[in-house]
């Protein structure tokens, strides 16, 4: 699969999205959740072909239809978050309820502040399910 992957973006969101993959198979992560609003960065996640599922949150329904359709990626649409703390606790509650993690386990989590702004994704946190 290695051999496969493509270069990663020349980008900050590129390079979060391999760090992502990167972090989630190194910690065994059970999930990587990726906030969106126009998709792209779970699509650049996918790309990358982690081992563990990609939950894709939306705040946007055409969004999450697209993501339905991208390969690894279970889309899920939230309402919209407004700090770091927020999305944190968004994450791991959706990875909980969606049947991807229990507690003790770990989920990587990727976003873009300042929050809703497209084209942002400079985060990356390493959560643990209470």
């Amino acid at each position: 699969m290695d051999a496969y992957r493509p270069a990663p973006e020349k980008s900050s969101a590129g390079a979060i999205a391999t760090a992502a993959r990167q972090v989630a198979e190194t910690i065994s992560a059970e999930v990587i959740a990726t906030f969106s609003s126009t998709g792209s960065t779970t699509l650049r996640v996918a790309r990358e072909r982690p081992t563990c599922p990609i939950l894709g949150l939306t705040a946007n329904e055409s969004t999450a239809r697209r993501m339905a359709t991208v390969w690894g990626v279970h889309p899920l649409e939230v309402s919209e978050i407004h700090s770091m703390t927020e999305m944190v606790a968004r994450a791991l509650r959706a990875a909980q309820t969606e049947g991807f993690a229990g507690q003790g386990d770990e989920v990587v989590v990727t976003a873009g502040v300042p929050f809703g702004t497209p084209g942002t994704t400079n985060a990356l946190r390493v959560a643990i399910v209470k």
